[in-house]
């Protein structure tokens, strides 16, 4: 395994209900090894004005070389007009885990 073969890739949506669903969908087509779900409250700037809204961030571990599909997945399944889509490098893991990821990632 090289550094940067894995990564967690971020983005939020409005409702659990929608973060289960995208997560299922996530997993179903072996983009991601692995969702975690976490309430979260969001700061940002939008229609000219600062906003704050609880939100459900999805962390998904992946593999580096599924970025584009995963992302094109998330567009689809998203309801926002400018989700969150970010990619976090992995410099490192358990081998143990990453092994797992690449074995349940296609």
């Amino acid at each position: 395994m090289k550094i940067y073969d894995y990564c967690v890739v971020v983005t939020t949506v409005d409702s659990m209900e929608k973060a289960e669903k995208l997560a299922s969908v996530i997993i179903e087509a072996k983009l991601g090894a692995c969702v975690q779900i976490s309430r979260t409250t969001s700061f940002y700037f939008w229609d000219d004005k600062v906003n704050n809204d609880l939100e459900c961030k999805l962390e998904i571990k992946t593999k580096s070389c599924l970025y584009e599909k995963l992302e094109e997945l998330i567009i689809k399944n998203h309801s926002y007009q400018t989700p969150e889509i970010i990619q976090i490098p992995l410099m490192n893991g358990s081998t143990a885990y990453l092994n797992w990821i690449q074995e349940n990632c296609q």
